[in-house]
């Protein structure tokens, strides 16, 4: 970004910058400058565009880089719903694009491997649906995943170590690809479908693998409809969710032709009820996102999205192609969550808290993760940074940095 002339009253030396440095004055520079620019009062904007471009290095600290990403996204968003348009003719368009890499599989699995972040929630799902389908000869799992099956070869191998000597059949379904949405892939689903299906057969389980075409923004309708066709009483229905329900649309989006009282998050849930399925996991990520004020977006955002800017700084270098991947994914989810609005913004985080009550009034009841799952939890952490850690809240399991919650998993039977 192209450095804009200073303004009367705002700091014109390095020196004087240097006390804008701290999270909290950077957070309340960003939530200055989005009033500015949701009020469209451009010089006032651009004071503040002016301290932040040159506080808020793209490759400085975790705090700075922060930063840089929440001010472009608020540019983006100035540019995207047509507010204060002069501010762009202090910007560079090119610096506003955020790219995202297109992952081979092994570098996927590579990737999710970094951390915790997917493993946690990979670990707790498993272990358990391997309680939960005991005794079935048939296990059909709907993969609801935004990690591209990369779940599935631990949970093929835990099954067939857990149900060693007895055949097996293993149903999967998936959902596609969510287009534009990271991290993505290089690889098409039939040659996934292609590899999980010889590594189950490797280890003694026969695998049948569909995907449909099933779009988040109708609540996943179409998936319902068929998995209404293809269930039977005699086979465990799993219902794996991982990091995906937040992109079906919550009460801040009207839809037409839908009761009121009931958003489209609700009636899936209801609808998965209606199914009889066995288990029911949600993995996903603790913060909420979908407020209709962008200011308070914003600032919830800001309050969470610095643990992945905190935590690449204990195991990837500067100027890694890692690195720059995974804030790459970061730097998208802030733009989504800042310059968007309407169904455009997908980025919808939900508190676990809320996930509670939308499952219970769905009818269902929460079950506590056992001991074993648990241990393999802590055991899979001790793998990582030592910032990570687990905490149990009630039946539920959480994974923390530095003891702020990133990531929660919970597990649900029908009543």
């Amino acid at each position: 970004m192209r450095t804009m002339r200073p303004w009367p009253g705002f700091p014109t030396s390095k020196a004087a910058l240097g006390n804008f440095g701290d999270a909290n004055c950077m957070e309340q520079l960003l939530v200055h400058c989005a009033n500015a620019i949701e009020s469209n009062d451009a010089t006032l904007a651009q004071q503040i565009l002016w301290v932040l471009n040159n506080t808020a290095q793209p490759d400085g600290d975790s705090n700075q880089r922060l930063t840089c990403a929440f001010l472009r996204a608020l540019i983006a968003r100035a540019t995207k719903i047509g507010t204060c348009k002069v501010l762009m003719a202090n910007v560079h368009s090119n610096n506003l694009t955020v790219e995202t890499h297109k992952f081979s599989l092994v570098e996927l699995a590579s990737f999710i491997d970094l951390t915790p972040w997917h493993r946690f929630g990979f670990t707790a799902a498993n272990a358990a649906i391997l309680d939960a389908v005991e005794g079935y000869s048939v296990i059909h799992i709907v993969d609801l995943s935004s990690a591209h099956c990369m779940q599935i070869p631990t949970l093929i191998d835990a099954i067939a170590n857990r149900l060693e000597g007895r055949p097996l059949i293993l149903k999967l379904t998936v959902v596609g690809p969510i287009e534009g949405v990271p991290p993505m892939l290089d690889y098409s689903y039939e040659e996934i479908k292609f590899k999980l299906v010889t590594f189950a057969r490797s280890r003694n389980i026969t695998m049948d693998f569909r995907v449909i075409s099933a779009n988040f923004a109708d609540g996943f309708c179409s998936l319902i409809e068929q998995l209404r066709m293809q269930s039977s009483t005699s086979e465990a229905l799993v219902i794996n969710c991982h990091m995906m329900l937040h992109y079906i649309q919550e009460e801040t989006i009207p839809v037409a032709a839908i009761s009121s009282t009931l958003s489209l998050r609700s009636m899936f849930l209801k609808a998965i009820r209606s199914l009889d399925p066995t288990i029911v996991v949600i993995v996903d990520e603790d913060a909420d996102f979908t407020s209709s004020n962008l200011v308070c977006r914003l600032r919830s955002a800001f309050n969470y999205l610095w643990i992945p800017y905190d935590t690449v700084d204990t195991f990837l270098p500067k100027g890694s192609k890692q690195r720059q991947w995974y804030e790459e994914e970061i730097c998208w989810k802030i733009e989504n969550v800042i310059a968007y609005e309407g169904v455009q913004r997908v980025e919808r985080l939900e508190q676990k808290s809320q996930w509670v009550q939308r499952m219970r009034n769905a009818s269902f009841r929460g079950i506590g993760f056992g001991e074993d799952a648990v241990s393999e939890v802590k055991t899979m952490l001790d793998e990582h940074a030592a910032g990570w850690g687990l905490k149990k809240e009630e039946d539920d399991v959480v994974l923390t940095w530095k003891g702020h919650n990133v990531v929660f998993a919970t597990a649900w039977v029908p009543i």
